[in-house]
């Protein structure tokens, strides 16, 4: 490993790829990881996916990506708009080297650049520090970062 690592945007053309991050246990020709694929290029579009990828010496070894939910003004948030937090997934020859703070990082700065107070996202007993070190707090099964 020579080069170090970049982040860049994802792009329709990598829509398998960030399946394949959403769904690391599942098979890439599974039904799941098909819809979602097919379902990203067009969330794209519509500016309410925005993904992240980390390469280095031209691989992707790192993502993250920000759904953007119309959820309507809340007694507690007048933004209309929720963030989720999703696709977060490090090669494991990378892990532990900060890059999905990184990438979790840059999700959350677009979040608050675009007023969106609320963000949320699932968390695994390994990826729970990562997440309360960004501010995100325990709430029932989910983490959720006001």
């Amino acid at each position: 490993m020579s080069g170090s690592p970049t982040i860049r945007l994802a792009q329709p053309g990598d829509a398998q790829r960030i399946a394949a991050h959403r769904y690391p246990d599942l098979p890439e020709a599974s039904e799941a990881a098909q819809l979602y694929a097919a379902w990203l290029p067009g969330a794209m579009g519509r500016g309410i996916y925005l993904g992240w990828l980390t390469e280095r010496d031209g691989e992707v070894v790192a993502g993250a990506g920000l759904t953007l939910l119309e959820w309507g003004p809340t007694k507690d948030d007048p933004q209309p708009w929720r963030g989720r937090v999703v696709n977060v997934w490090t090669h494991p020859a990378h892990r532990r080297r900060g890059l999905a703070h990184q990438l979790v990082g840059a999700a959350l700065a677009e979040a608050e650049a675009r007023g969106i107070h609320t963000v949320s996202l699932g968390a695994t007993e390994m990826s729970r520090p990562l997440y309360e070190a960004l501010g995100f707090r325990s709430y029932g099964a989910e983490m959720l970062r006001r």
